[in-house]
């Protein structure tokens, strides 16, 4: 390029985009798997109780929950943090996409990315953000 920075090929940012997805899955399923494992290890013995629905404990439901759940090992901690993982692959996908493209210098395509990674985003979020939830 003109401007001295070296030109990513297509191929190579469609490499990258495929590893960061897979990677991003195989880890958050192992997540899940070891906390399930642990779970199960803890847990398998207990009957359920099916004629009393019990939510998620408070702790689960929010990010900074799950994570001093992950810090403590938590085994429900673990596979909710797992499940996060999860989620948040196609968001980090969104997000390089953008940084790619800008540094492509590509407007158009910076702009619809912008535009997919805030529906994304309030999809996520938006429940809490707007008062509902």
């Amino acid at each position: 390029m003109a401007d001295g920075r070296p030109q990513i090929s297509e191929q190579l940012l469609e490499r990258m985009f495929g590893n960061l997805l897979r990677v991003g899955v195989l880890v958050a399923a192992a997540v899940v798997l070891l906390g399930g494992i642990l779970y199960l290890a803890r847990f398998s013995g207990r009957a359920p109780a099916y004629k009393i629905f019990q939510g998620e404990p408070a702790d689960l439901r929010s990010v900074p929950g799950i994570v001093r759940d992950v810090l403590a090992l938590s085994r429900r901690g673990m596979i909710q943090f797992g499940l996060l993982l999860l989620i948040a692959t196609p968001v980090a996908r969104v997000t390089f996409s953008v940084l790619a493209f800008a540094w492509q210098r590509d407007v158009t395509y910076v702009v619809v990315t912008l535009i997919i990674l805030a529906v994304l985003l309030y999809s996520l979020t938006g429940a809490y953000v707007s008062g509902g939830g």
